[in-house]
């Protein structure tokens, strides 16, 4: 019936973890050490279903706990005769690791979350001794160490579910996505399933950044590179701004009567017959190079007299070529990371390989630093009650409160998982009590003891596997199995176990007020602040004098569109309109791009113009409150106006640039002005 519900993945997984398990605990008893229960939960921890997230996530755990063990070693022994300091020293010392973690947001940030709580783990336990916490922090980290190679060796190696797979797997469904919403768009089928589809695009960019960070620890025979995988996301995020811009220029157009002409409207339906059954790689780069021809052909003359029908045909027809040839480089670096060679599949690969950058993240510092200030109050009340009661196992307790507000301090309210946690730690505590002192007692050698705790395991397994039990199974497996027994000699003592537990949902009840009182935002105010940093961003990158880094602007964006996305969610209401605006300051931005490079390599009096458009698009978004939206100010028309008027005389090889960025920004920040060139 189990299986029925789970599937045979969730079994295997659930298998693997129990052998993990089993073969940490056996290891760790046969070398000696003194807490081998550190091992099997450790084992737990770091399990994963897939490959190369275990071992990327192995060598990260790693560092971070022999860097916390090195921290617990210079702390304690220097400032236990001041517990008041040696208290504010190991809360300090997890509140800035914390920071540095949540400015990562990567599978790396794993390396500075261990080192602050594994410096917790040794630290609080050893005041009582600290003679001896060189001794404590080299057997934690043994038993750590034991409990994170054993959970590698098994879900790396045996039956592996490979990051490569997934990967090449969620690639090809995103491109076949991809490919049919801008056949949409070129239809002109502007619904709201279609925005709504298409805003899911920057939820699967992210998603293939996060595993591209597992990818050189992968198990596969042969590894796709990370850096064509950066491409590929370079390609795919200009696919947003690039088929919104298209089906906006065909609306627009198709509302008048003088509609895209028959050769335009040709070229439409060649490109969706195209997008809808892409040629093989050595086709595609002639066919796509076919279409581009036509696109550029059929582009209208842009000089003095231009009318807006025919500055809206030249961004279609413009952004229309670009869409194909983003297309193009997404099926060829889709075929790259497929090759068994190294060697670029075609030329357009190179030139994209020799150009790709690291791609950067948005980064909240006030949202990182109010977490870890909640977590360093923590820390230090707790250590205040313990301290001032006298309580033997306080130490527990400000250890799980601690534990908790570092591992959730990525959500806007930690709250609501915790307490899953702490459930979870309740239905743990019960199991243990049932086997500690009525099973376990009997138990005589280590076949019979794994053979008893195979079915708790394996169900808790089982629930590990599914993201939406995740947090509950986690308390149960980790308050179990710290507390049934698993040490180096079975010891029963009642009074222990109850003092345990205690202290562990006291700590875990604890994390819960104080993350209310210090780190609960809300998914209103961190989504307003997402919107907030976009505006701050566009308003610095207007009136910024150096080159433009388009490529940097559209992963942020997209990245904050995927962080947005969820939480708007969680408000209950659709998060459409949001995600929509987030999508215009997407292609403003790009716009915005265009016209600084324009400014530096133009002449004075280019400049001349630019430069107003820009301080005006400056100052909207920086006076823009989520509260209070208001439309940009009739100036930034005007001075838009101004320069396609310019720019309809200026240089050829310039003016074809210009009216296709201030085109975008028309139609982006005033979609209801009247015409250009048209009287109010």
């Amino acid at each position: 019936m189990i299986l029925a519900r789970f599937g045979a993945k969730e079994a295997l997984f659930s298998v693997k973890c129990l052998i993990a398990a089993m073969l940490a605990y056996y290891i760790a008893l046969r070398i000696g050490l003194t807490r081998p229960y550190w091992a099997v939960t450790t084992s737990y921890i770091v399990a994963q279903p897939l490959a190369g997230a275990v071992l990327s996530k192995a060598v990260f755990r790693v560092a971070g706990t022999v860097l916390g063990a090195v921290a617990a070693v210079v702390l304690v022994p220097n400032l236990v005769n001041a517990p008041e300091l040696l208290s504010l020293g190991l809360a300090l010392w997890l509140g800035v690791c914390l920071y540095i973690s949540l400015l990562d947001r990567t599978p790396r940030a794993y390396v500075f979350l261990l080192a602050g709580y594994t410096a917790s783990i040794i630290g609080f336990p050893s005041v009582a001794a600290p003679g001896a916490v060189f001794t404590t922090a080299a057997l934690r980290v043994q038993e750590i160490t034991i409990g994170i190679l054993c959970g590698s060796l098994i879900h790396g190696f045996v039956f592996p579910q490979t990051v490569t797979a997934v990967l090449l797997g969620r690639i090809d469904a995103i491109l076949a996505d991809a490919e049919r919403w801008s056949r949409d768009s070129l239809a002109g089928a502007s619904d709201t399933k279609l925005d709504r589809d298409r805003r899911r695009l920057a939820l699967d960019i992210n998603e293939l950044h996060q595993l591209s960070i597992h990818l050189p620890f992968d198990t596969a025979r042969l590894l796709p590179r990370v850096r064509t995988l950066r491409a590929l996301q370079a390609e795919l995020s200009m696919l947003l701004p690039l088929a919104s811009a298209v089906d906006d220029r065909i609306v627009e157009l198709t509302r008048g009567a003088d509609a895209p002409r028959p050769e335009a409207l040709a070229l439409i339906e060649d490109v969706r017959e195209w997008l809808r059954d892409p040629p093989q790689t050595e086709r595609r780069g002639a066919s796509a190079e076919a279409l581009i021809a036509r696109a550029r052909a059929l582009e209208p003359p842009v000089g003095d007299g231009l009318i807006w029908r025919d500055a809206l045909r030249l961004s279609l027809l413009a952004r229309l070529a670009e869409l194909i040839d983003a297309h193009r480089n997404a099926r060829d670096l889709r075929d790259q990371m497929r090759s068994p060679s190294r060697s670029p599949v075609t030329p357009a690969v190179a030139r994209l390989l020799a150009r790709t950058a690291k791609r950067p993240l948005h980064r909240d510092r006030g949202i990182a630093l109010r977490a870890a200030a909640g977590t360093i109050m923590t820390i230090l009340l707790g250590c205040a009650f313990w301290i001032g009661t006298g309580w033997a196992d306080g130490a527990g307790a400000v250890l799980i409160a601690g534990v908790c507000c570092a591992l959730f301090g990525n959500s806007d309210d930690p709250a609501p998982a915790i307490m899953a946690f702490f459930y979870g730690t309740i239905i743990g505590l019960v199991v243990s009590a049932v086997y500690a002192f009525a099973i376990l007692p009997r138990v005589t050698d280590f076949v019979t003891l794994a053979a008893v705790l195979a079915p708790p395991m394996l169900i808790g397994g089982m629930f590990l596997a599914r993201p939406a039990t995740l947090l509950m199974t986690l308390g149960a497996l980790l308050g179990g199995l710290n507390t049934v027994g698993l040490n180096d000699r079975f010891g029963g003592g009642f009074d222990s176990f109850v003092n345990g537990g205690i202290s562990q949902l006291i700590g875990t009840l604890f994390a819960v007020v104080t993350v209310g009182l210090f780190q609960t935002i809300g998914a209103d105010t961190s989504a307003r602040r997402l919107i907030r940093a976009g505006w701050r961003e566009l308003a610095t990158r207007s009136d910024s004098p150096g080159r433009p880094d388009a490529a940097g602007w559209v992963a942020r964006m997209l990245d904050r569109i995927g962080l947005l996305a969820p939480r708007l969610a969680l408000q209950g209401e659709d998060p459409g309109k949001p995600l929509l605006d987030a999508l215009t300051d997407l292609r403003v931005g790009v716009s915005v791009g265009e016209l600084r490079q324009l400014r530096l390599d133009g002449t004075p009096d280019e400049a001349a113009m630019i430069t107003p458009v820009l301080r005006g698009i400056g100052a909207h978004y920086r006076a823009l409150r989520p509260n209070e939206p208001a439309p940009p100010e009739h100036e930034l028309l005007a001075g838009i106006d101004t320069a396609m008027a310019g720019f309809a005389t200026s240089a050829p090889d310039r003016h074809r640039t210009g009216i296709l960025a201030l085109t975008s920004l028309r139609r982006n920040l005033f979609p209801s002005a009247h015409a250009y060139g048209r009287p109010a």
